[in-house]
């Protein structure tokens, strides 16, 4: 009998199984549903990609066109640097025509050599405007962050040895920055 009771069990739970794999392998409204919505989501993911490559390229675009404007305006700036410097050493040129015709009939030496004193004058007024800084270096010690020493001489007193004596070409700044540095003559 217990044979029997396991013949017969067998076919039945072989039965179930056979029905949970039609189970299985059929679909269920549940999963039909979602197929479709994978089926609309994929869509979803296509329309947004689209959307946020088209707003990434518009923004790449922008990028671009602003570093190109940048660089023009930077060209231009290069360009027009020195032209507010020009324009303010226009009347000093000026002068020096004008004095220089005046010196073809001039007999008074002396006011010859004011007028020149005068337009020299008004040179470093109008660069000292735009931050041109004449450097006093007579009596400093030699610094070579700020000095190039052309040549030693003897010192004329003590006081005034491995010290600045004399400028062979002067040295400017352009707003406390070393634009050349001077030309000296140092006492040994």
């Amino acid at each position: 009998m217990e044979n029997e009771d396991k013949i017969n069990n067998e076919p039945a739970e072989n039965q179930e199984l056979t029905e949970e794999n039609t189970e299985n392998t059929a679909e269920t409204p549940v999963e039909e549903e979602k197929k479709a919505e994978g089926a609309e989501s994929t869509v979803d993911y296509k329309a947004k990609y689209e959307e946020i490559n088209d707003k990434f390229m518009r923004l790449y675009s922008e990028f671009d066109n602003s570093k190109k404007r940048n660089t023009r305006e930077r060209i231009e700036l290069i360009k027009s640097a020195g032209s507010d410097v020009l324009k303010s050493i226009l009347p000093i040129l000026d002068d020096f025509d004008r004095a220089i015709k005046a010196n073809q009939t001039a007999a008074d030496i002396e006011a010859v050599k004011e007028g020149f004193n005068l337009i020299n004058q008004k040179l470093y007024n109008s660069l000292e405007a735009k931050g041109l800084k004449k450097m006093d270096v007579i009596g400093q010690v030699l610094d070579t962050e700020l000095h190039e020493a052309i040549t030693q001489i003897p010192a004329p007193t003590p006081e005034l040895k491995g010290k600045v004596v004399d400028v062979v070409e002067n040295g400017f700044y352009i707003n406390d920055v070393v634009l050349r540095h001077a030309k000296v003559i140092v006492g040994s």
